[in-house]
């Protein structure tokens, strides 16, 4: 600051604002500042510009002058506020002063303070007015930008500046300063509304998988050749390998052999056992990623092409055979090693031979096997389920239809679930068993409403290595294992009783629950992945069809407002609801409009005819 000590009647400078010395009281200096009222400082704070005296320091202004004249006139010299003064204005006064001293402070001409300043050199002030040139263009070009985003006006160029806001659309990033310049939310439901505003994406970029640290392609890797070891020989046996039309990775079969069920499993533990690269690539992933628009297969398409059952003739298995007593009970339990001969079916081809032996024969000891897990106090319910597909650009959904052949797959894979929990059980052996508790209370209604109020009570089911009741199931010891090619506990089921059958090592339950860590909130996140994603390619469907009206089932209320089900698209959301309508009522809606960050759709409804 400047050493010259003030008195009263000087102009001053504080804070980089002018100021008028009111008083000098002992060690402090009372000023009269220019926004108004006083205040009391050390002299070291403050700078003479002028001595006075200054009567007012409210619109000291002496306009422009005649500065850089001046600058060019002291060139590479020193000089004082009082010389640039009288050299751009022709006279020191308080105002030229002040308007000297903001040049000054400007910094391009000169440095210093106001008793020894310099006038910078040329070289210096032009590399600063270049500098400043370059600043000043770069920020009117992103003012430019962030008029053009803020209207949904993106130019070709602005492709690669959007692409921090991708980043936080897609959960890679938590920052967007484009958003936070345009004073937005910093969301990834915000980023990906202004991607689609500026036609950066299209309604079909789907971003939730991203978010989910979902895997963005299928595994990769080498899968060895199957070891020459003893396997049961099944393949006299008919085997059938019953799915949807267009499955790709067919990974269980069913057999009949007289009174004996056999369910037959890929075999992927004979290429993949525990700490293969095989195995630590499923279990990294978890299981494979269904998405509408593709999957992400938990292992290698190789594995899927060398073990699918009916995908190779004969095909290896690891085979699950039992019995089915009269009262419903499995007996006769084993596990083998096998090959099998597998003729694929899809479930409305196998609809068609319901009546015809072995699958008669097969559905008669699945309902024996169902009305003992209903009598245990098995819960059954059935909501609208869907298939919903991207093809060429279009979303395709697909009600899934109840079929006979479905149900009757769906038993069989549980019973050899319960058959595999038996015979871990009976010989100690350490695997994934599935558990859960009972609903949280008692449904009310009937129909729809009955089944979405037990939905809303049923509990999780949860993995662990000790076996305990399974409530929804009804089964007092349950273990998924028909599907070892896309779920990875599965594949831990096969690894430990391939090796209990082949005289092996399995893992110890220690040993096992370490394997397992983690494994299953990395498929929580698969699951959380494909369900936002149908959800949003079902909105993206009411998208392509513009105007859509549908109908509707109001399955809880609150208010003005109600959650309604939506059957023929599986899709429930908030509708603000006619003032009569109440829970089981059927309503019609109209599409008025789709938010697909928020995965929002508003719906206008009105009560159902009749």
């Amino acid at each position: 600051m400047n050493p010259s000590s003030p008195t009263p009647g000087n102009l001053v400078l504080y804070k980089q604002q002018p100021a008028r010395v009111q008083d000098v009281d002992g060690d402090k200096v009372v000023l009269q500042l220019a926004e108004g009222g006083t205040k009391r400082v050390r002299p070291k704070d403050v700078a003479v510009l002028h001595p006075g005296p200054v009567a007012d320091v409210r619109g000291l202004d002496a306009g422009t002058g005649e500065i850089e004249e001046a600058w060019e006139a002291f060139a590479g010299e020193s000089l004082t506020l009082a010389d640039l003064a009288e050299l751009a204005y022709g006279e020191f006064t308080p105002a030229t002063a002040w308007s000297s001293w903001r040049a000054v402070a400007d910094g391009l001409l000169f440095e210093g303070e106001p008793d020894a300043l310099v006038a910078r050199d040329p070289d210096t002030v032009a590399a600063e007015r270049e500098r400043r040139e370059t600043k000043a263009k770069a920020a009117a070009e992103r003012k430019a930008l962030l008029e053009r985003l803020g209207a949904g006006a993106m130019e070709p160029r602005d492709a690669a500046d959007l692409a921090e806001v991708e980043r936080l659309a897609l959960g890679t990033s938590r920052t967007s300063f484009i958003l936070r310049e345009l004073g937005r939310e910093e969301t990834p439901e915000e980023a990906h509304r202004l991607l689609l505003e500026n036609g950066y994406w299209d309604h079909l970029a789907n971003p939730h998988p991203a978010r989910q640290d979902a895997p963005a392609a299928c595994a990769e890797g080498e899968v060895p050749d199957l070891a020459g070891e003893e396997r049961r020989d099944l393949t006299h046996l008919a085997a059938w390998a019953i799915d949807d039309a267009g499955n790709t990775d067919p990974d269980d079969a069913v057999s009949l052999d007289g009174d004996r069920i056999w369910v037959h499993v890929a075999d992927v533990g004979a290429v993949a056992p525990p700490e293969s690269p095989l195995d630590e690539e499923a279990r990294e992933r978890g299981a494979t990623l269904y998405l509408p628009d593709g999957m992400r297969t938990m292992l290698p398409p190789a594995a899927v092409e060398r073990l699918g059952l009916g995908l190779t003739d004969p095909s290896p298995a690891l085979s699950v055979g039992f019995r089915v007593e009269e009262d419903g009970e499995l007996a006769d339990i084993e596990v083998v090693p096998s090959w099998v001969r597998v003729t694929r079916l899809s479930y409305e081809e196998a609809d068609g031979r319901m009546a015809e032996d072995p699958l008669a024969a097969l559905a008669q000891a699945a309902d024996r096997f169902r009305e003992r897990r209903h009598a245990n106090g098995a819960v059954a319910f059935q909501l609208p389920e869907v298939v919903v597909r991207l093809v060429e650009g279009e979303v395709v959904i697909r009600s899934i239809q109840e079929l006979a052949s479905r149900r009757l797959v769906t038993e069989l894979m549980v019973m050899a679930g319960h058959a595999v929990a038996r015979f871990a059980q009976a010989e100690d052996l350490a695997i994934p068993f599935a558990t859960q508790e009972p609903p949280k209370g008692e449904a009310e209604g009937e129909g729809l409403l009955w089944a979405y109020s037990l939905r809303r009570l049923m509990r999780p089911s949860r993995v662990q290595l000790a076996p305990e009741p399974h409530s929804g199931l009804g089964l007092h010891a349950y273990a998924q294992a028909t599907s070892p090619l896309r779920r990875y506990h599965d594949l831990v089921a096969h690894q430990q009783l391939r090796a209990h059958i082949t005289g092996g090592r399995p893992a110890d339950r220690e040993t096992l629950d370490q394997r397992i860590a983690g494994v299953g909130e990395r498929v929580r996140a698969l699951r959380r992945s494909e369900r936002l994603s149908n959800q949003h390619y079902k909105l993206v469907y009411l998208l392509q069809r513009g105007e859509w009206q549908g109908e509707g089932v109001v399955v809880e209320r609150q208010g003005a407002k109600g959650r309604v089900l939506i059957p023929e698209l599986a899709l429930e959301t908030n509708v603000t609801l006619p003032k009569t309508t109440q829970p089981g009522a059927e309503v019609v809606l109209h599409l008025l409009g789709v938010d697909l960050p928020a995965l929002e759709p508003r719906f206008r409804a009105e009560e159902a005819a009749g």
